[in-house]
């Protein structure tokens, strides 16, 4: 127990390292708000295995013709399909914006997301959750960049660093990885962190040839992955 306290107060000050070194790499991120929490929790739906880009434009097609969300509630779903195709998986994802208006207005008996204003992280951790079609990164999002909650998503680039970086193991797939950081990153640095590591993971530490010459974590990188062998976390 006491070498377990020993291991993760080792990765919490690693972690806080990281978090400090990227902002000053990157600067602290400003982000805009979504006007609701709903629209936060559409828009990510439909970043979903797709670029920034394609989701935006996306998302600003679907408000243009369905300027109410009670007017995407009663459209058949091959019209919003249709609508947010430069999203992809448009046949996937306009069932499911449709199954969540419909559950909302079932239960809230309006199509709004503001009772969740009241609940704590993990409260609205887990009623997104009961979403349809929400997992643990798109509920995550929608709470930090919908609420300003200190809550973690991890993406396809943050687990790739996470993992090069020896902060999880190897063998961690994205949801292990999202669950362990929660305890691991910084106090309302939650924000900061995410969008540093992702414009990292864009820039420099890529899926495929990664610059390591020219990275700033390059240091750090080699001496947690020496210190972690014993526990099967490395590079």
């Amino acid at each position: 127990m006491k070498q377990h306290r020993s291991a993760q107060a080792h990765l919490k000050a690693f972690v806080r390292r990281i978090e400090a070194v990227l902002r000053k790499e990157y600067g602290v991120p400003k982000v805009a708000p979504a006007r609701t929490l709903l629209d936060a929790l559409v828009e990510t739906i439909l970043s979903q295995n797709t670029t920034d880009t394609n989701s935006s434009r996306a998302f600003r097609a679907l408000r243009r013709r369905f300027p109410r969300w009670s007017d995407a509630l009663v459209a058949p779903n091959v019209e919003i399909a249709a609508t947010i195709r430069s999203a992809g998986l448009a046949n996937t994802k306009a069932p499911r914006i449709k199954a969540i208006l419909a559950r909302l207005l079932e239960e809230q008996g309006r199509l709004s997301l503001k009772h969740m204003g009241r609940m704590s992280n993990a409260a609205a951790m887990d009623y997104m959750l009961s979403l349809p079609g929400v997992g643990p990164k798109t509920a995550a999002c929608t709470l930090l960049f919908g609420m300003g909650r200190d809550i973690f998503p991890v993406d396809t680039h943050i687990h790739r660093l996470c993992r090069r970086l020896g902060i999880v193991s190897r063998f961690a797939n994205a949801e292990r990885t999202q669950d362990e950081m929660a305890s691991l990153v910084p106090k309302g640095r939650a924000l900061s962190l995410h969008v540093n590591l992702i414009r990292h993971g864009r820039r420099v530490c890529k899926a495929q040839r990664p610059r390591c010459d020219g990275c700033v974590l390059a240091g750090v990188c080699d001496s947690v992955s020496v210190l972690s062998v014993a526990d099967g976390r490395k590079c």
